[in-house]
């Protein structure tokens, strides 16, 4: 049963993983890519890894995608289809994505074998934890100022554009 659930956790992130790459409206992009790590917060969920499945909800689908919409909405991207797509070179693309994905399912493959996928030992929130703020403190540290830098920029970046656009001239012949 345990197999099943992930084998279907992992078929939906998948499908929603292509979705996000080929959508060709950004924020529909985004939504798709809140159903693409809800479905990975699913396979840690069967996995019985419940502090995991927990931080990559409340991390990415619920820090950076909510960043990655308001940063969309700060900066006032269009979220129509962009007239200069053209898909003269998907066929080359899909190409390269099956070739990828035959070389990383083989790898898994052979890594792995026909071992059953078994779940977390109880008490593995602690190691994890343990593992997380003391080995990899400076890179989540890092990240976050990165982000933050994101999103000063979008503030300025939206900010520089409604002041350059602000400039109406009024019924009096002065500008606003």
């Amino acid at each position: 049963m345990t197999t099943a659930l992930f084998a279907v956790a992992g078929l939906v992130a998948v499908v929603a993983a292509v979705i996000v790459v080929t959508s060709r409206r950004i924020v529909h992009a985004a939504l798709w890519l809140v159903v693409a790590l809800g479905a990975v917060a699913g396979c840690f969920g069967v996995l019985h890894a419940e502090f995991v499945a927990l931080v990559q909800i409340l991390v990415y689908v619920g820090a950076i995608v909510v960043l990655v919409l308001f940063a969309l909405m700060l900066t006032k991207a269009p979220t129509n289809p962009l007239p200069g797509l053209t898909t003269a070179r998907s066929p080359f693309a899909a190409g390269v994505a099956v070739v990828l994905a035959l070389l990383l399912g083989s790898g898994v493959v052979l890594a792995f074998g026909n071992k059953k996928i078994k779940p977390v030992p109880d008490g593995s929130a602690e190691a994890l934890g343990t593992q997380i703020f003391k080995t990899w403190v400076l890179p989540f540290e890092v990240l976050s100022v990165l982000l933050l830098a994101a999103l000063i920029g979008a503030i300025a970046l939206s900010q520089r554009k409604m002041s350059e656009g602000s400039g109406k001239v009024s019924s009096t012949g002065k500008e606003d």
